[in-house]
């Protein structure tokens, strides 16, 4: 069939062609026969027009839908295509979105490596610097400091042998005197000693100061509550120039009220009194050493000076220290604060300063309890006071007192080691120098802590609190005679 519609076309163009289409037609998958054979029975065509339209219509069709076909076919190898391009695309694009996402992470890596890398270089620049100036300072600091001791040993040095050379004069200028003195005395007694039933002397004794004589010096002085340390230096002070030499006992008596003298003349001061108002003097001390008695005696020396004085019997925990305390007071015209027994001594001192600020007091004292230098929670019952006083004024107290009973003797070192820890004193009133003390720890005080001496207590009445003088403390203590 296929054929014949090929042949279709040609059949109808031309019908001189009929005779050849014909032999194509037969010939076109036929089989040879005899000629003679009998031919088979061909039924008549019914109408070939009609068979040749319906032929052509449908070659038609099938060429249309061979077209379609193709169309079809063509399309969908061209959406295949366009899809696959598509396809293609995008992977591509994926595949770029990808390498420039990779790309761009790497890209921060590397940067975020490179800022962390020079942030470390910084940093450690930046320590280097630090390392290399905090070295600079050092070794600044440090030849600074050499030159200052180099200067300061210098001087010390010059000071020293200037000192050493003055001393010496001195020495020998008193020695001098001494002997004049003694010469004097000797020959006629004076009017103290007339008075004293003095007799006139015919000879002087005198003694070679040797070592013997030194060791004995200093047992004596040790034992007069001066201390090893303070003994030493005084006898080997007198020893200085001296030794070998023949010398009585107004002589000795004399180096040794000399050098006394010395140590205790630059500790020799009054208590400043400062602009400030009120100013707050806090008084301390241990049980018994008389810190009421030098209250009382203190306010009534500045009430007498002009000053307006007022005072705080802190001592809260004895009833009888603060009826002690009203009766000093009145004694002294001046008005005391009080508070009920056990109630906080902080408290008060801190409604004191309120009190004294508002009267326009020049002077505020507070009294304390007394304490044992080694209670430390009664220790830290003053530490208290003076926390509490610097939430008024930072700079109170502007004075601590530190009272001490000579008769203590040498326990009063330990006691200005432990009250200086814990209420920072800044100076010292020495009582009952008119009982059975020694007096030589006065000296050690003042040899090894260097505090002032403000006043020194020689008795019971109010005005038996005297400015230290360390020559005629000196005197007393050695009992030299004056004229």
């Amino acid at each position: 069939m296929s054929f014949f519609k090929k042949l279709k076309t040609k059949l109808f163009k031309s019908s001189s062609k009929l005779e050849e289409g014909l032999d194509a037609i037969v010939e076109d998958g036929g089989v040879e026969e005899d000629v003679n054979a009998e031919a088979p029975q061909v039924e008549a065509p019914v109408d070939d027009a009609a068979q040749r339209e319906a032929e052509q219509r449908q070659a038609e069709a099938d060429a249309e839908a061979q077209r379609q076909a193709e169309a079809e076919r063509q399309a969908e190898a061209e959406a295949a295509a366009r899809a696959a391009a598509e396809a293609e695309t995008a992977a591509r694009l994926a595949e770029n979105a990808r390498i420039a996402s990779e790309a761009a992470a790497q890209a921060d890596a590397d940067e975020a490596a490179a800022k962390k890398a020079q942030a470390a270089a910084a940093r450690a620049a930046q320590q280097a610097e630090e390392a290399r100036a905090a070295q600079a300072r050092e070794e600044a600091a440090l030849a600074a400091e050499q030159a200052r001791q180099a200067e300061a040993a210098k001087q010390a040095q010059e000071a020293e042998a200037e000192r050493k050379a003055a001393a010496r004069a001195l020495e020998e200028l008193e020695v001098e005197k001494a002997a004049e003195k003694a010469a004097s005395e000797a020959k006629a007694p004076g009017l103290l000693g007339r008075l004293m039933g003095r007799k006139e002397q015919k000879t002087v004794v005198r003694r070679e100061l040797d070592d013997d004589m030194l060791e004995a010096l200093e047992e004596l002085l040790i034992a007069s509550d001066m201390g090893v340390d303070t003994s030493l230096r005084v006898t080997a002070n007198m020893a200085e120039g001296r030794f070998g030499k023949k010398l009585s006992t107004q002589e000795i008596k004399d180096l040794l009220a000399s050098e006394i003298t010395k140590i205790m003349e630059p500790v020799a001061k009054p208590m400043p009194i400062y602009p400030k108002r009120p100013q707050v003097v806090l008084v301390v001390g241990v049980n018994g050493s008389g810190k009421t008695t030098t209250i009382g005696k203190l306010a009534l020396q500045f009430s007498n000076a002009g000053k307006k004085v007022v005072i705080a019997a802190g001592d809260t925990f004895r009833a009888a220290a603060v009826e002690q305390l009203q009766v000093w007071g009145e004694r002294a015209g001046v008005p005391v604060l009080t508070a009920p027994e056990g109630s906080d001594p902080a408290s008060l001192a801190y409604e004191a300063m309120q009190k004294a600020e508002a009267d326009g007091a020049d002077l505020l004292l507070i009294d304390t309890a007394g304490r044992l230098q080694n209670r430390t929670d009664l220790m830290e019952e003053l530490a208290k006071i003076v926390r509490v006083i610097r939430k008024k004024d930072e700079t109170a107290p502007h004075n601590t007192l530190l009272v001490l009973d000579a008769t203590t003797g040498q326990n009063a070192l330990n006691q200005v080691e432990v009250f200086r820890q814990i209420s920072d004193v800044s100076g010292l009133v020495m009582t009952k120098l008119d009982g059975t003390a020694k007096g030589g720890v006065l000296v050690a005080l003042a040899d090894k802590f260097g505090l002032p001496i403000h006043a020194i207590g020689v008795g019971e009445q109010i005005d038996d609190l005297a400015p230290f003088d360390p020559e005629e403390f000196a005197q007393a203590l050695t009992g030299t005679a004056t004229e």
